[in-house]
Formats: structure tokens, sequence, C-alpha cells
């Protein structure tokens, strides 16, 4: 079990979140509780950069979602980069890859 860790930065399109860890019932809060913080104007676009997430259950899919609605909220977009094949495997499966915009890498997420 790797324990989570998000790092925020600021890019010119947006927030950036890095995942790192597991994203999953222990500790899907932690992104939650992150978005609160978070000051999101009409038009940009919140990252959520997944390279460095190891694992994904029911609980960090929802924390995602939760994530989505809070950028829909602010008038903002939001697009997940690097997203591991097993997560977008998943994504896929429940057609949640309909609902996000989803990039190979942050850089691409970010200049889009």
């Amino acid at each position: 079990m790797s324990p989570l860790a998000i790092t925020t930065r600021d890019a010119t399109t947006g927030p950036v979140l890095e995942i790192i860890g597991e994203l999953d019932y222990a500790n899907a809060d932690e992104l939650r509780e992150r978005l609160t913080t978070l000051d999101l104007r009409p038009g940009q676009r919140l990252v959520i950069d997944l390279s460095g997430m190891e694992f994904c259950d029911s609980s960090g899919l929802t924390a995602l979602i939760n994530a989505r609605n809070h950028a829909h909220a602010a008038q903002a977009d939001i697009a997940l980069a690097a997203v591991p094949a097993h997560t977008l495997r998943v994504l896929r499966i429940v057609g949640l890859d309909q609902i996000f915009a989803v990039y190979p890498d942050r850089d691409s997420a970010i200049g889009s």
C-alpha cells in the first residue's frame, strides 16, 4: 500500500494536481479536501495528472467525479492526464471516458 501524495502547481491554464500513490477508500477524502482549497475561475482548466497513481478504486473514481463537479460548478474545464492503463480501462468500461477529457500526458492536457 502506497500512501497518497497530492502536489499542486499552477499552469497558465489553471491548477494542476499531481496524484502519487493509491487513490482509494482510505485516502480519497484527501483529494476531495484539496479541491476545496482550489480557487478555480471560469474558463480555467483543472488538470489532474495521474502519472504517479498506482491504484484507484471506486472511491477514487468518485473523488475524480467530485473534482469534475467542482470544476464545472466554477465554470472551469477538467482534464485527466497520463491515466494508467488499468484505470483507463475502468473509465472506459463505466463510461467515464465520455465525461472526462483524457490526455496522454500533463503537457498535452495543459497545452490543449
